[in-house]
């Protein structure tokens, strides 16, 4: 199937499942595919452009190796719900965007404790991931609020519920 013209391509995605708990859950691959996708898209024509054709590598994992990693690369023994690694593109080279470690366990938590749907947190955290690798962070005030106003109007696109109204409600 052909592109129309001028539409940017989505990011090749390659999901690598490394827990046998993500095995259970049906529609996750699709589910995250639509998630960068939609991500994607819905950046600014700059952005975008510099994810198109991208590749970027999505691994589903449980909390031991999200501990590790966030142990490893950040200094701090627990685990977490979502890890991402960008990468430096190299001249020439098909563009890899980086890595999205997701951990089983801790989004099933949080899903349960925040009354979310387990696919609604886990699209949350993929586009979260997503947005890490293009640049998007949330170490300030000002920082986080432009992250979590660009996740909540990509996830809206996708038919996820704002994901902060719960946290901010306290529900």
């Amino acid at each position: 199937m052909k592109r129309p013209r001028g539409a940017r391509a989505a990011p090749a995605v390659e999901i690598l499942v490394e827990c046998a708990r993500w095995s259970g859950r049906r529609g996750v691959q699709p589910l995250l595919r639509r998630a960068i996708a939609g991500a994607s898209t819905a950046l600014s024509a700059k952005a975008a452009r510099s994810t198109s054709g991208a590749e970027l590598a999505i691994v589903l994992t449980d909390d031991s190796t999200i501990r590790e990693l966030n142990r490893t690369w950040r200094g701090k023994d627990e685990p977490t719900n979502v890890l991402a690694f960008p990468t430096d593109p190299k001249p020439g080279a098909p563009r890899f965007l980086g890595d999205i470690v997701i951990a089983y366990e801790t989004l099933a938590r949080e899903a349960r404790g925040e009354r979310k749907r387990f696919d609604h947190h886990l699209a949350h955290l993929a586009v979260h991931g997503f947005l890490h690798l293009c640049g998007y962070d949330h170490a300030t005030n000002r920082q986080a609020a432009t992250m979590e106003r660009l996740e909540t109007a990509i996830l809206a696109r996708l038919g996820v519920p704002d994901p902060y109204i719960a946290r901010a409600s306290g529900a």
